[in-house]
């Protein structure tokens, strides 16, 4: 790698979109095992 190659990273605005998709997909798995238990109930 050379000094002049540009850096690996993706810059910010990219990371904080990652995380933000990381976290929805995170609360739409925790919804649907909830839901799961919930209609499983009665």
């Amino acid at each position: 790698m050379l000094w002049s190659d540009p850096e690996d990273e993706p810059p910010e605005d990219m990371r904080d979109a990652q995380f933000m998709m990381r976290r929805v997909g995170v609360l739409l798995a925790l919804a649907v095992i909830l839901a799961m238990i919930v209609l499983g109930l009665p």
